[in-house]
Order: C-alpha cells, then structure tokens, then sequence
C-alpha cells in the first residue's frame, strides 16, 4: 500500500484556554501534542505539523513543521492547505492537537471507506468530526480556491467535494478534544 502523510494540526490560537498554544499544555505531564502524535505515528509513513508560533518547540517532537500559507490565523483550512503543497503523498490525514485519544485505527477505518471519495470524515451519530478527515492532496487546488475567496468554515469546503462520512459510534470518546483549561484538568 502506498503511505500516507499525518498532518496534525496546530495553528490556532487557542483563545478558549487563554489564548495558550494548545498543543503544547501539559496533560499527564507532558505535552497533549506527544498523546496525539503517539497514537497517529504507526498509522502513517510521514507526518507534518502545522504551527502558527512555537515552531521550535514544535520541530523538537522531530518532524517538519509547516506554518500557514495564509496569515492572521485563518483556521484549519489554511493548516490543511500549507501541509498538502507538502505532503510526500496522495493522501493526507487530518487531526487536531488537542485530541490526544484519536482512535488507533483511524487512518485504517478511513481509507477502507475512502473509494473514489475525495474526502473520507470521521462521525459519531450524525455528528462529523471534520478536522479528522482522510484526503486526497488533487484538491489542493480546490481549497485554494475556496480560501482565496474568503471561505474559512470546513462545513462550506466540504460541501464542493466527494465526501464520505465513515462511523467511529464504537469509538466515541476518541474525538474528545481539549478546548479550555476545565477540560485540560477533567483529562
């Protein structure tokens, strides 16, 4: 089988847990972005970090860093872009930093429902986990597009493509992810 390029996605701001860089926070006593990349690295053959700030702390975990393309923070989107220009790959999988009990199995559930998709996105119920996705790095040029012309919410991209939601119900739990101190001190 050909590899698959990780890309975790770290380029935000934080601003709901104080404007902190959230890959970074401790949990357990060391950073949440070691539990994620922990759980994807048997999973891929490559893996990119996208970073807005603390880009040698981050480089320091020993993969690329990639920041945005795009300035001002321009949300996951623009990590996703900067990452596919370089992608070893043709598929990439997304997930966030602050989710550090991503399925073991995610890149595999994935691509197994892939097909011709352009797109294949984690859901629980009827709730997709968008930035838990598996992508064909062909529509690069499409998000492009979409980006340049303001867009910025996944929900709106996805809807010009082939997507295919692919369940995780027996795997809830795993798209936790950690958005304010509460929740960093309740993991």
């Amino acid at each position: 089988m050909n590899g698959v390029t990780g890309i975790v996605l770290a380029g935000g701001r934080g601003r709901r847990m104080g404007g902190v860089d959230k890959g970074l926070q401790l949990l357990h006593g060391r950073p949440m972005i070691a539990a994620v990349l922990e759980r994807l690295k048997p999973q891929v053959t490559e893996i990119l970090i996208n970073a807005n700030q603390n880009l040698d702390h981050y480089a320091r975990f020993g993969h690329r860093v990639i920041p945005d393309a795009i300035g001002g923070f321009a949300g996951p989107l623009a990590g996703l872009h900067a990452c596919l220009g370089e992608a070893q790959h043709e598929l990439v999988v997304t997930v966030p930093c602050d989710s550090p009990f991503l399925p073991f199995d995610l890149l595999s559930r994935l691509r197994k429902n892939l097909g011709d998709s352009d797109l294949a996105v984690a859901k629980t119920g009827d709730q997709p986990h968008p930035v838990f996705a598996l992508v064909r790095t062909s529509v690069r040029e499409n998000l492009e597009a979409f980006l340049s012309k303001g867009g910025r919410k996944i929900d709106s991209w996805y809807s010009t493509l082939d997507v295919i939601g692919v369940s995780f119900d027996d795997e809830a739990d795993a798209f936790r992810n950690i958005n304010t101190r509460e929740e960093l001190n309740s993991a």
